[in-house]
């Protein structure tokens, strides 16, 4: 019997377009767990309910693309 391949999670590429300075702490906290390092820095994270928590937390501070 054939083993069932497990589906790879979609991704959603996210991209820091606005400064950290002056925000909430938990704020920044959410930029730092999507792993944004720095201003225009991208990553591609996985599409869960937890990256999208934090993405719709931070809106204004990030621009994601599918």
């Amino acid at each position: 019997m054939a083993k069932a391949k497990k589906a790879e999670p979609k991704k959603i590429s996210v991209t820091l377009v606005k400064s950290v300075i002056g925000t909430k702490e938990s704020h920044r906290a959410c930029v730092r767990g999507l792993g944004l390092r720095r201003m225009n820095h991208t990553v591609v994270v996985d599409d869960t309910p937890a990256n999208r928590g934090m993405i719709d937390k931070v809106n204004y501070l990030v621009k994601c693309e599918a």
